[in-house]
């Protein structure tokens, strides 16, 4: 049966959530082309209007910038035309052709033409003498001589931009008009982007330099007039060109219009403010267009940070007539007004275009409602069957695809819920079925895991039995190869030394020592063939002095000791003697300090292995082994007892060593313990009884063994 049809819109709080989420999604299909649309219109006309505006911006301050140099062009060709005009003034002739004429009346008339024209300074330069108005003579001021001077010889006429040292200008002070040449010097001004220099001061002038010659009838040359006009500090140059090129109305509200001359990159006449009322002068320009302009001779045409602001910036290299960049010419407004336009700009198209969104999703919103209302009541019904309520969609108004849809979705429902009960009754047959065969799988999982257990146990075992034999092989086979050789060695040496007599007294240590190292092979084979058939009691037994055993023993491993580089120091203070055989006490020493030695070795030598001996608990003697060489990774510590295992090369050594002396321990008693941590080194611990017919050693470490500092006993971490 039908259950009765959900209402469109219900109270309980998961529905409304789920309807919600549905409507929003429906929303976002609808509204996503505008979502996607509108950011993406508003940062095209936002990246457009940008890039246009700004376009606009350099064309204009390009155009500003040529202006400024052709004005900057003709202000020094006017500067000719005065100087010619002088020099055409039939006053001048005259006061050049009258011989009475004395140097007052010419020193008159050049300052009073070097104030009209607006001359720093004007001189007059005969060939042979150069009367200023000083009177000085020619050879007085050979620092101001340039290429200018020298075409003025020859007949031409001539203007360029030059840069002297104001040191050079100081005796033309008599003649001087404006700021004197002392006072011009800048001190420079730390300025934000501009260039790392040491320099503190700029000390030189740039001028604009005039030379007319006076010729006469013959085009021949009476003499030179010499102007200029110094730059630094010359506020009129750059208020003329800004004052044409931005005056009033030609920039938006609050712009700022500046022109600048640099010598080299050092503000030397410009408005652009440092403060108010204050002018940038000693500032310097920033790197990159230092970089660009004098560097590379290129023009820049771009946003600049001049001094403390953006500036849409023009700079142009001024050169003098060497072909030398010696200074820039600049053009430039705030930045900051037209980015605001542009803003303003974007802000009121970006509202104009969000308005027209909101419009139009309204009316989106209000169409789409005849869809989510279905839609919301199958969601509604899709959440009450998933709650497990019997819940259908009912009767929907809808005549068209959303209405098929919720009576197919009702259909749908009847179908599932029989489905359902059909595969609830098969899953819980099948549930039965599996828990029985799991059952019975982990009952034979139980007993496959023991036997594989005593398998593993069964073949370690015989791995054993097998190394043991063939060690035992091995033992047989060596004794007989090595006992022939031993005898013929040490009868061979009885000859030796009966045929030597009293000559043989300088090395009879040395020969009672081969023959104690032939007869400790014989014992070492013999031992060995024990070690491989392991029956019986210990034999050689002997009460010995660790300490002094020890010392013999050092003697044997000298000669590796200072092959390897490696110092050995004993710290012997055990007073409890044991019972062991000397031999087999020696072998378990030289194998534990050979192995030490070779550790050294391997690292390069230069370390240091330790001997330590301790009375251990009324029971025996404790000795200690440790170097500090690389060590044992801990991956291996557990394999370096067993036989034919070994970390060193195969010509180094059989991988006995450790097992062999392990056996001897054991043989009497006693007990070998290893503790080692890579690049800390490694300890071998050796317990010997004083008594082997007591406990044997591991018996009596039951896992509490002491060492010297008060660790506790075993292998690894802990030894």
């Amino acid at each position: 049966m039908h259950a009765a049809p959900a209402p469109a819109s219900g109270n309980h709080p998961r529905k409304r959530r789920r309807s919600t989420k549905v409507r929003n999604k429906l929303l976002t299909l609808v509204l996503l082309p505008q979502l996607i649309a509108l950011p993406l219109v508003l940062t095209l006309v936002a990246h457009w209007g940008r890039q246009a505006g700004y376009q606009q911006l350099f064309i204009k301050v390009s155009t500003d910038l040529s202006v400024a140099q052709n004005l900057f062009e003709r202000m020094q060709d006017a500067y000719l035309d005065r100087l010619a005009a002088l020099a055409d003034s039939h006053r001048l002739r005259l006061a050049l052709a009258d011989a009475d004429a004395d140097a007052d009346a010419i020193r008159a008339l050049l300052r009073q033409a070097s104030d009209a024209g607006g001359f720093s300074f004007l001189r007059l330069l005969y060939p042979a003498q150069a009367a200023g108005a000083d009177g000085s003579q020619a050879g007085s001021m050979p620092d101001l001589a340039t290429p200018l001077l020298a075409r003025g010889w020859r007949g031409t006429r001539g203007v360029g931009i030059e840069v002297h040292p104001l040191a050079q200008l100081e005796p033309l002070t008599d003649i001087w008009l404006g700021t004197p040449p002392g006072r011009l010097a800048l001190d420079l001004l730390p300025t934000e982007r501009a260039a790392p220099s040491g320099r503190q001061r700029e000390d030189r002038a740039m001028l604009i330099r005039v030379v007319q010659p006076l010729l006469d009838a013959q085009q021949r040359v009476l003499a030179l007039l010499d102007g200029g006009v110094v730059l630094n500090g010359d506020f009129g140059v750059v208020d003329g060109i800004r004052d044409l090129l931005y005056g009033p109305g030609r920039l938006p509200d609050r712009s700022l219009g500046t022109v600048t001359l640099f010598l080299d990159d050092v503000r030397i006449s410009t408005n652009v403010p440092l403060a108010p009322g204050e002018r940038a002068l000693g500032t310097r320009v920033s790197q990159a267009v230092r970089d660009q302009v004098l560097g590379r001779g290129q023009p820049w045409i771009d946003r600049a940070f001049v001094v403390n602001d953006w500036y849409i910036s023009g700079y142009l290299p001024i050169e003098d007539l060497a072909g030398n960049r010696i200074g820039m010419l600049y053009a430039g407004y705030l930045e900051a007004p037209f980015r605001s336009m542009l803003f303003n700009a974007f802000v009121a198209l970006s509202g104009v275009l969000l308005g027209i969104a909101l419009l139009s999703t309204l009316l989106g919103i209000h169409g789409a409602r005849s869809i989510f209302r279905p839609i919301e009541r199958i969601s509604a019904v899709i959440q009450a069957t998933r709650a497990g309520c019997e819940q259908r969609v009912g009767a929907v108004d809808a005549r068209d695809e959303i209405g098929d849809l919720a009576r197919e979705f009702d259909a749908m429902l009847d179908l599932l819920a029989h489905s359902n009960r059909q595969i609830r009754e098969a899953s819980e047959l099948l549930e039965r079925k599996v828990e029985e065969r799991t059952a019975e799988l982990r009952h034979r999982n139980l007993e496959l895991e023991r036997t594989v257990a005593l398998l593993r146990e069964t073949r370690h075992a015989l791995v054993e039995a097998e190394k043991l034999a063939a060690l035992g092989e091995l033992s047989a086979g060596m004794a007989h190869e090595i006992n022939n050789p031993m005898a013929v060695i040490l009868g061979n040496l009885d000859v030796l030394s009966a045929e030597l007599g009293a000559a043989a007294a300088p090395v009879r240590g040395e020969i009672e020592l081969i023959a104690a190292q032939v007869e400790r092979v014989r014992s070492i084979i013999d031992s060995l063939l024990q070690f491989a058939r392991p029956t019986g009691q210990s034999t050689g037994l002997e009460t010995l002095d660790v300490n002094r055993v020890v010392r013999d023993t050092l003697k044997l491993v000298e000669h590796l000791s200072r092959q390897a580089a490696v110092d050995i120091h004993l710290d012997l203070q055990a007073s409890t003697q044991v019972r062991i055989g000397r031999q087999d006490l020696q072998q378990i020493l030289v194998n534990l300090l050979v192995n030490a030695l070779q550790a050294l070795e391997h690292r390069g030598g230069g370390g240091v292995v330790c001997v330590v001996s301790r009375d251990w608990e009324e029971q025996g003697v404790r000795l200690q082994i440790r170097d500090n060489g690389p060590g044992i990774p801990p991956e291996r510590l557990d394999h370096v007892f067993l036989p034919f295992y070994s970390t060193k090369p195969t010509r180094e050594g059989s991988g006995l060593g450790l097992f062999v002396s392990r056996l001897l321990a054991h043989r009497y008693g006693g007990s070998i313990r290893v503790w080692s941590r890579p690049g800390e080194g490694t300890e071998f611990r050796l317990w010997l009884l004083q008594s082997p017919c007591t406990e044997t050693a591991d018996a009596l470490l039951g896992g509490r063994i002491q060492d010297v500092d008060g660790d506790d006993g075993g292998r690894g971490a802990q030894p």
